[in-house]
């Protein structure tokens, strides 16, 4: 490094700072600075070489902020993250629970305006346990593995404005960990292969994910994974909200999607879920919204394009309403390899679910533009469904339902329109006043 290096240790109550002068591995001296229990470690500009992880025991250091102003850049150079934070908190976010060493010495750790580099395979950005009001704003990961990583336990984490770019593995990673209030708020999150918010097992409740640019969070590469995937597996995610977001790409990846909610936890019965989807534009991918064993999901307000497989995929679930939403063909988008685009909406095995005010145009290469199989206890209204190729609705082994006030058609005029409306099994249904411009073909006796 031919640049000057600098670590600027604010003292508490002092005017005084100290300078430290630079060497070809920066890992000791900011070890030190932290250790020190000054508090405030500002970085200069210039580039900071770790070789191994720099661990923040906030119990020992007392309140720890990492400070840059956009011009310090961290490279590690070793395996594991380039910070660690280490609380102790046991508890869960009511006052009652706290030992009071957690607010005179750990609480909310920071790191603003800085830049970590990856320089190992098994890098990593930031990662924290057992923490207390952990804010991380205004920070680029990029060429690491995971960029933040949240293990084990952690309460009222906030990541806000950070840029979450092209690492190999996940962007911010909820691993098997316990944490309830956590919100990640207008960041830029792309082209992390193992996925953008990525949270598995653990118990996750009141994430909110906003107004963030999550994309092309997946690889050829690496197992399917999706730019929000939520899985269950052996653990619980539920009260989740994912708005305001752009959530696309890449489409010619197998498995890709956008968001993925597995409800599924711990037992067979239990269906997770609590789960908002709204007011967000989804494209590009072979699945835009895929959930399996929930309950509970609202999902409105949503732009849904270039789905190459299905805009909409609900498995084994119940108690799913789905709001207004547009599931749209525009042509300024269908062009090229997305020309190869279906879309089309499919709710299989599922029970006690709504459908209003959906419009749904240009499904291709499909039986149908919606299709319902052995479903039960549905109500389905006022829904338009334009220019598909197959039936525009089709209820299969459909039973105990109804549908009313839908307008289904298809006027492309270089075709002959398949049925608006088609029945294939089902009984105790009521289908009435509906405008279906192709008719109906009925369940066979």
């Amino acid at each position: 490094m031919k640049h000057i290096l600098c670590i600027l240790f604010v003292l508490a109550h002092a005017a005084s700072a100290q300078m430290l002068v630079p060497s070809k591995d920066d890992t000791a001296a900011i070890q030190k600075a932290v250790d020190s229990g000054t508090g405030t470690i500002r970085f200069s500009r210039g580039t900071y070489r770790l070789t191994r992880t720099v661990i923040i025991e906030l119990d020992k250091t007392g309140f720890t902020s990492l400070i840059g102003d956009g011009t310090a850049r961290i490279v590690m150079a070793g395996p594991g993250p380039a910070f660690q934070f280490v609380g102790t908190h046991e508890g869960t976010a009511g006052p009652s629970s706290f030992k009071p060493n957690v607010w005179e010495r750990q609480r909310a750790p920071m790191v603003d305006g800085l830049e970590i580099v990856g320089a190992h395979p098994e890098a990593d950005g930031i990662e924290a346990t057992k923490t207390m009001h952990l804010t991380i704003t205004r920070t680029t990961v990029r060429e690491a593995r995971h960029g933040i990583h949240l293990t084990t336990r952690n309460r009222n984490v906030i990541i806000s404005d950070c840029h979450i770019y092209n690492n190999t593995g996940v962007g911010v990673f909820y691993d098997n960990v316990d944490l309830h209030q956590s919100n990640i708020i207008g960041c830029h999150i792309s082209y992390n292969a193992g996925g953008g918010v990525v949270s598995r097992g653990g118990g996750v409740r009141n994430l909110q994910i906003g107004t963030c640019d999550i994309e092309g969070n997946m690889s050829t590469n690496t197992p399917p994974t999706a730019n929000v995937l939520l899985d269950c597996t052996g653990g619980s995610i539920a009260e989740v909200a994912i708005v305001g977001c752009t959530l696309q790409h890449t489409g010619t990846t197998p498995g890709s999607a956008n968001v993925v909610f597995l409800g599924k936890g711990k037992d067979e019965k239990t269906q997770w879920g609590h789960l908002a989807i709204a007011d967000n534009i989804l494209s590009d991918v072979r699945v835009n919204v895929h959930v399996r064993h929930a309950r509970g999901v609202v999902i409105s307000g949503n732009s849904f394009g270039a789905a190459y497989e299905h805009d909409l995929l609900v498995e084994d679930s119940s108690n799913v309403v789905v709001g207004p939403n547009s599931f749209d063909r525009n042509p300024r988008y269908f062009t090229g390899e997305a020309a190869k685009a279906n879309g089309g909406i499919v709710f299989a095995n599922c029970t006690d679910c709504t459908l209003s005010g959906l419009r749904v145009n240009g499904v291709l290469r499909k039986p149908a533009a919606v299709l319902l199989e052995k479903c039960s206890g549905f109500n389905i209204g006022n829904c338009t469904i334009l220019d598909s190729d197959g039936a525009g609705l089709l209820l299969r082994d459909f039973t105990g339902s109804i549908v009313t006030g839908c307008l289904i058609r298809d006027n492309r005029a270089d075709r002959k329109p398949a049925p608006s409306l088609r029945i294939e099994r089902g009984k105790d249904n009521v289908i009435a006043n509906n405008l279906l411009a192709h008719g109906s073909e009925p369940a066979p006796r």
